[in-house]
């Protein structure tokens, strides 16, 4: 482990808790110290919760730089959603506007990304299951996409201008690494790369001069990630394509402020360098970049993007607008579309929007010791596909036992980077820990694996070519040029017929129909993992709950218990060569088995087979819920004389003695990839208003939703109210025709203080369109002033009796008033002691004892008290205690101050003061 690998290491080590620096027989890490309980109702450390102008924000402070990464931070409390921090420039801080939190518990206040806690210290990872029996080798593929090609190649870069991208203070490089055949006849496919959120700046091997600024100051410079995938540019130049790995460290500085994690700013940045390329390869090429001269000129009706981690979530956008243009006043590129893309492929991806373009083909690689984008979301870049269109466009998810997040950069990578670099799947797991773990690949055959896949895609999507198919569809087939790594894959898409979607009336027997994704454990198919979830295809998209999404829970102790499922009429596989499965498997089982059967409306029944699966190798930290594709061929219910065109019933009988799984849902399947073809669906995009309460009763107000395009659809809304913290999920149609989306909300003005109002929207395709900008609200504005305070006279009081002042508000609040108050030295006399008050106020309010006795104020008391929502006022009360001493009259003074939320913004407030004499 060399100095920089070693420096950024600490830092990531005061999130996990991991090792540093241990040898590769070294015992499990030991958990950090974990974060002191908070007490109830209070934050815990490290946490505050203040009011600025008009806004309430959380905010939470790391005790150490955390490493920029891809995956998105958020607030939760308990195991509910609150939302996305913005993170500072300084790594450590993030921030939340929220609006009521009356209904937030502060003492369960957590931070997780990726699914994985951030405040608190993980669990001692656990041994993982010895597996008994090893997988069998896949069947090769007849060509092998990882086999370089018959070209020499060329190098190099080019920089432009920067450009200004909505949002963004900063303007943002316009850079880009471009390899490319030498001799290649012709105009070449064009593929784009895309690197994904790291730090921005660096100074040398010290880790602790990284950071997320942009420009970089002085004595650093810029982290060179767009210089990352030298293997994969080189392997595809060779096989004739041009290639260009562009630079995004000024969005990936900026993106904190947006709420779709830079997505769309991203988007424009590739849309204006696939912009220069199309002029370029016209009648600019003489005035082009000389290195873009060397290369054949790029074919822009040919043209893959590939992303990684949140570079994916912006090729992803980057397709769809692409395809269907966004808003002009949240785009950065307003120029004509003079390019096609054919597919992408997303690395290790964020999908934040859980809305991947439906109709055009993509590959996603999920890695199995993902340490940061740690719950997988990019799974959804195919599951949330299903229904939206044709289905015709192949979707394929790639697992990849024992890859990490970033050494699919090399930039990202320790003893390859030239910046500070960090294994981040280092120590956090027993079944991926580096050098100890027998299915950890290392970061060369990680990368080559990146290579092979993406070439695979491109020959694919771009020239056609049928017969690296059996890599991406699911067939199990394998590129021995990525040995020794395990690449499992499954699809959607392509030649595939619904057979079984689970729904929530799905009839299922001998089973359990569960819900992906809600709160409640009785119905959920898997209980929530304790630092991530467990499932990739049950990952959370607006919070707790999701009515549209279902799967079917087995669970056998004998072998023999059939369980069967109908879908909501009979459908056809007549043109289907075979039943292919998604099935989940439990982590570590071995040799899970099943037959698979079907009956036809007429009740003829066939066995068509029986499935074998072993479960993804984990120790309990992984997201290892992954499902495989399984298929049976269809020809036995042929002979059995099923009618292929009404299959009324699935049905599996386990045949191992026990076991767990998920199905996710059963298609009819048959070779070969149909061109999906275009496909001009409907445009949806959420914005943002503000306004303010008002005094004038009850109105509504529309959060603005727009559409662009014609055609119908359906969305699911999901609107939460930040005054319960509640979030409804509600489908909602879009009709043919329509500019706008109906979100009504009604604002109720009031001349009364009170908490800002915010209600959150994020929308999800689900029929016959797509979604850009899937994040937007209303925020309702308090404007009231706040209530003044007025106190008692002076008041005068016997030993043995309170001191009793009545501060009250000039009027009723909707919201508590906190009046924080500190003892002062009185003008003259004799002041109060500590001997002269309750022992207990007195502790509980400075930790201080009475003797020896002092006057009040050189104990620094300061405290606060509440005037509840509605009321008129609190009383200030200091107790006192009665001796036989004979004293003069003494005094107390407080002054005091208020906020119209808690005590951490102060404004004026009344003094207080009074005399406390010998008892009569």
């Amino acid at each position: 482990m060399n100095l920089r690998t070693t420096a950024i290491a600490a830092l990531l080590a005061v999130v996990t808790g991991m090792a540093i620096g241990s040898p590769a027989n070294a015992e499990p890490a030991r958990p950090a110290t974990p974060v002191p309980a908070a007490e109830p109702g209070q934050p815990a450390p490290g946490w505050s919760d203040a009011r600025r102008g008009g806004e309430r924000l959380l905010t939470w402070r790391a005790s150490a730089k955390l490493p920029m990464g891809d995956a998105t931070v958020e607030f939760y409390a308990g195991d509910r959603l609150l939302g996305r921090p913005r993170g500072a420039a300084d790594l450590r801080t993030f921030t939340l506007e929220v609006g009521d939190t009356r209904a937030v518990d502060l003492s369960t206040l957590q931070v997780r990304a990726g699914g994985r806690r951030l405040d608190g210290a993980p669990a001692a990872p656990r041994p993982a299951l010895k597996v008994t029996r090893k997988a069998a080798p896949a069947a090769p593929v007849s060509e092998d996409p990882g086999v370089p090609g018959p070209y020499p190649t060329v190098t190099g870069e080019y920089t432009l201008e920067p450009v200004t991208l909505p949002g963004f203070p900063q303007p943002v490089e316009m850079q880009g690494v471009v390899a490319g055949p030498k001799g290649a006849p012709g105009e070449r496919p064009l593929v784009l790369l895309l690197h994904g959120r790291h730090f921005t700046c660096f100074a040398g091997a010290d880790a602790g001069k990284i950071s997320g600024e942009w420009p970089c100051p002085a004595g650093s410079e810029p982290v060179p990630s767009h210089r990352g995938f030298p293997e994969l540019q080189r392997l595809l130049a060779s096989q004739g394509y041009v290639t260009v790995s562009i630079s995004a460290n000024g969005v990936n500085a900026q993106d904190g402020l947006a709420d779709d994690g830079g997505a769309q700013a991203r988007s424009s940045l590739i849309r204006l360098h696939l912009a220069r390329w199309a002029q370029w390869a016209g009648a600019q090429r003489s005035s082009a970049p000389e290195i873009v001269r060397s290369v054949p000129p790029a074919d822009l009706s040919q043209v893959l993007l590939a992303g990684h981690s949140r570079g994916a979530d912006g090729v992803n956008r980057a397709a769809l607008d692409s395809l269907s243009p966004p808003p002009a006043d949240r785009d950065g590129y307003h120029g004509a579309v003079r390019w096609t893309v054919r597919g992408t492929v997303l690395l290790a991806p964020t999908l934040r929007g859980h809305n991947p373009v439906p109709d055009l083909p993509s590959v996603t690689v999920l890695p199995g010791c993902d340490g940061d984008v740690a719950d997988l979301q990019g799974q959804m870049a195919v599951d949330a596909t299903r229904g939206v269109s044709r289905g015709r466009a192949l979707h394929s998810a790639l697992y990849v036992v024992g890859a990490n997040h970033n050494f699919f950069n090399t930039e990202w990578t320790p003893g390859q980077a030239e910046a500070p670099a960090f294994d981040d799947a280092s120590s956090m797991d027993s079944a991926c820990r580096t050098g100890s773990a027998p299915g950890r690949l290392t970061a060369a055959t990680q990368q080559r694996v990146a290579a092979t896949y993406l070439s695979a895609a491109a020959r694919l999507f771009i020239t056609g070519d049928d017969a690296v198919r059996g890599l991406l569809d699911g067939s199990g087939l394998r590129a021995p040029s990525a040995d020794p790594a395990r690449v499992l894959h499954h699809a959607l898409g392509g030649n595939r017929t619904p057979v079984l979607l689970p729904t929530a009336t799905t009839p299922v027997s001998g089973a359990r129909l569960c819900a992906e994704v809600t709160p409640d454990p009785a119905a959920v198919c898997l209980p929530p993992g304790r630092y991530n979830p467990p499932s990739p295809h049950f990952v959370q998209f607006a919070g707790g709950t999701d009515p549209d999404r279902y799967a079917v829970a087995l669970t056998w102790s004998r072998a023999g218990e059939p369980v069967t499922m109908r879908p909501p009429a009979p459908v056809s596989v007549r043109d289907a060569t075979d039943l292919a499965l998604r099935l989940i498997v439990a982590p570590n089982l071995v040799g899970a088995r099943m037959d698979v059967a079907v009956t036809d409306a007429a009740g003829h029944r066939a066995s068509l087979g029986e499935v074998t699966a072993d479960g993804l190798p984990s120790s309990g930290l992984t997201t290892a819920h992954w499902a495989q594709e399984v298929r049976v061929p269809l020809s036995a219910a042929a002979r059995a004389g099923v009618d292929l065109d009404a299959i009324a019933e699935l049905e599996l009988v386990p045949r191992s003695a026990s076991g767990q799984a998920w199905l996710i849902d059963a298609w009819g399947w048959r070779a070969g990839t149909p061109l999906p073809g275009p496909v001009a669906l409907p445009r949806v995009d959420v914005g943002h208003v503000t306004v303010d309460e008002g005094d004038g009763g009850a109105r509504t107000v529309r959060i603005p939703v727009t559409v662009t395009g014609g055609g119908a659809g359906e969305v699911t809304a999901f609107l939460s109210d930040s005054g319960t913290s509640a979030t409804t999920a509600t489908r909602i149609a879009v009709a043919a025709g329509s500019t706008t989306v109906d979100v009504p909300i009604t604002v109720d003005g009031n001349a009364r203080y009170g908490y800002d109002h915010g209600y959150g929207l994020r929308v999800r395709a689900l029929r016959g369109v797509v979604v850009g900008a899937y994040d937007g609200g209303l925020l309702v504005r308090d404007d009231d002033p706040v209530p003044a305070v007025t106190a008692s006279p002076p008041v005068r009081a016997s030993e043995g009796e309170p001191l009793r002042w009545r501060l009250a508000l000039s009027s009723p609040a909707d919201c508590p008033i906190s009046i924080g108050y500190s003892a002062e030295a009185p003008a003259g006399g004799s002041e109060v002691s500590t001997a002269d008050v309750e022992p207990g106020w007195l502790f509980d309010l400075t930790g201080q004892q009475p003797a020896p006795a002092r006057p009040l104020s050189d104990t620094g008391l300061r405290a606060s008290l509440v005037v509840p929502a509605g009321a008129d006022g609190v009383d200030l009360v200091v107790p006192t205690v009665a001796d036989d001493a004979a004293e003069p009259e003494r005094t107390v003074r407080f002054t005091t101050t208020y906020s119209g939320l808690d005590a951490a913004v102060y404004l004026p407030g009344p003094e207080v003061s009074g005399t406390l004499t010998d008892r009569p």
